[in-house]
């Protein structure tokens, strides 16, 4: 069975032209990426490191991570996402190797094979993200880093993620996220645990709406981002 959804796949190619349009939809990805590459790199130390970013989308985090000097693989499965990444390398000079690969898929090709895999705010978008996590965990090197962020689900992250990110402020389109599909924090790193991936930390992502900064908090109610390690064989 396919771990794939093929409308949140067709909901995304609808915006492809967009990734790199920092006053489009894909706005706050772009206003977060500061932080994650820094919350990766502070753990990881990316540098030298060959990473594989999951979900990678149009590339905003691939390119950031190769700019700190990873050599650095993106998969997803929305092709013109794809396209817009492999064109934007060229553009800006900063090599990625992208392929339309399901995960799982490049986990039986090629595991333990990275220093790092990252999947960020991708869980929430597919019918089985243990499986998601499972092959992470497969790719990644003994003692590798695994990184994730996705959405708590509990009536906070509805009100802020939900009503007021898609419906009130309209800072990204309606319909983006399936609150049924939002993930605690303590069922992430049970399926983390389960794939062979330890906990090292759990941080918060707090989004200011005035200011309009995001910065890394000990609130991990809406959105959260989880570094994890497999151990050392």
């Amino acid at each position: 069975m396919s771990n794939v959804d093929e409308l949140e796949i067709d909901k995304f190619s609808q915006l492809a032209h967009k990734w790199w349009d920092k006053d489009s939809e894909f706005k706050p990805l772009h206003e977060i990426n500061p932080l994650r590459l820094d919350y990766i790199d502070r753990h990881a130390s990316l540098a030298g490191k060959k990473v594989l970013d999951v979900g990678c989308g149009g590339g905003i985090l691939a390119e950031s991570m190769a700019l700190k000097g990873a050599q650095v693989t993106g998969i997803d499965l929305a092709k013109k996402s794809l396209k817009v990444a492999q064109l934007h390398s060229l553009e800006s000079g900063v090599p990625i190797d992208y392929r339309c690969v399901p995960v799982e898929e490049l986990a039986a090709e090629m595991p333990a094979s990275f220093d790092v895999v990252t999947c960020m705010e991708m869980l929430e978008h597919v019918p089985d993200p243990q499986s998601v996590v499972r092959a992470c965990a497969t790719l990644v090197k003994p003692g590798g880093w695994v990184f994730f962020s996705t959405l708590n689900r509990n009536a906070k992250a509805y009100m802020l993620a939900v009503v007021g990110a898609e419906y009130v402020l309209n800072m990204l389109p309606r319909g983006t996220h399936e609150y049924a599909r939002f993930i605690k924090p303590s069922e992430l790193g049970r399926m983390a645990r389960h794939a062979g991936l330890g906990l090292h930390s759990l941080s918060g992502m707090g989004y200011n709406p005035l200011t309009r900064i995001y910065a890394l908090n000990d609130d991990t109610d809406v959105n959260y981002l989880m570094a994890t390690r497999r151990s050392a064989e």
